[in-house]
């Protein structure tokens, strides 16, 4: 699976402060986990963000964001970002509030409270 370990060191920076963050391989890509919630995903040089679906269509009006397509399925509250979309440190950091603040009102997958630890 590939990723931009630049981009990905760059999250890590971004997410450093936050003591409930663990990475995964997901969606062909590095993922980073917040508070057992999917939060940013980095494939390739791209940003796979979990805005929520209240913002959906208003940022897919934004430069370098196309939606996340899942088995020809849009999946609403799911964008990718290109380099093009974050190359600034305003317009990075711009997602990562985005990411964060869904966060804390995101459920969590199905699948993680079926599971027993």
């Amino acid at each position: 699976m590939a990723f931009d370990e630049k981009l990905a060191n760059k999250v890590r920076e971004a997410l450093i402060d936050n003591p409930l963050v663990e990475e995964r391989m997901l969606f062909q890509g590095l993922a980073f986990m917040v508070d057992d919630k999917l939060c940013i995903c980095v494939r390739d040089s791209n940003m796979l963000c979990r805005i929520g679906p209240e913002e959906f269509e208003q940022v897919l009006e934004m430069t370098g964001v196309t939606p996340m397509i899942h088995n020809k399925r849009v999946m609403n509250g799911y964008v990718f970002v290109s380099e093009q979309g974050y190359n600034t440190k305003n317009a990075f950091d711009f997602w990562i509030k985005k990411c964060l603040d869904f966060n804390k009102i995101a459920k969590p997958s199905k699948s993680k409270s079926k599971r027993t630890d």
